[in-house]
């Protein structure tokens, strides 16, 4: 399943149940901008990233690949959706002081996605490009639901996702810009089980598995859920960051 259509399935899911992102993200991004004219939300999804820029930007143009994603958008005035490839898009040369890309930049093509953010970027503009991968919960939680659920997910990850498990290495993606030392960010929040669940199946690998272990999948969850009744759970994520000065 390619990435346009593994995240055109369940989009309404996507933008209920991803986690946000930290306003000092944001705010690091704006403070790092000489102006805040436009930005480019590139592989903008739901644009949970979108509206977190325009609150901070005068104009905000977000494009992704799946129409079934931008049809589920939240919606601002100075936001524009509109569905382009990464790789090749119809902006004018010079046209962002800052191009962003939320839980995406491994899917991709590097070779061609990096000469089309130094054309459509203004000289001395930034890039910053930030994903998670695996969450942390309680001990108990860790052991009766997250690794029996990654244990039965291994199989369906696309290698793609290892670019970001291991940090967004810059030789790794081919990073062609003076890199920049973002902050130390983490994801916090809680949640409710079935909340949870609704989260884990908008993953990739989990939309990937087969029909065997679906059903396995499905056993799992419900156990979890009528063990944990109405708990919530505390969910701590990292947050890998990648950014850089375009040259």
């Amino acid at each position: 399943m390619e990435a346009a259509s593994t995240f055109a399935v369940a989009s309404d899911a996507y933008a209920r149940s991803r986690p946000s992102y930290p306003d000092a993200l944001f705010d690091w991004i704006a403070d790092q901008c000489a102006a805040r004219e436009a930005a480019w939300d590139c592989a903008t999804g739901n644009g949970q990233a979108a509206v977190a820029l325009a609150r901070r930007f005068a104009r905000v143009e977000a494009t992704d690949i799946s129409p079934q994603q931008l049809a589920q958008a939240f919606q601002e005035p100075n936001i524009r959706y509109a569905p382009q490839r990464a790789e090749r898009t119809d902006f004018t040369d010079a046209s962002f002081d800052v191009v962003t890309v939320a839980q995406a930049l491994h899917w991709f093509d590097f070779d061609k996605f990096w000469p089309e953010v130094r054309r459509v970027t203004r000289p001395g503009g930034l890039f910053c490009a930030w994903g998670y991968g695996g969450f942390e919960a309680e001990p108990a939680v860790m052991r009766t639901y997250v690794r029996p659920l990654l244990d039965l997910l291994e199989p369906f990850w696309a290698k793609e996702n290892q670019i970001l498990w291991r940090g967004y290495g810059v030789d790794e993606v081919r990073f062609p810009f003076p890199t920049l030392a973002p902050p130390s960010l983490r994801l916090v929040g809680e949640q409710g089980a079935p909340q949870l669940v609704e989260y884990v199946r908008t993953w990739s690998a989990y939309k990937r598995a087969d029909a065997d272990t679906g059903r396995r999948l499905e056993a799992l969850e419900t156990e979890f859920v009528s063990t944990m009744a109405d708990e919530l759970i505390r969910i701590e994520t990292p947050l890998v960051v990648l950014a850089g000065r375009v040259d």
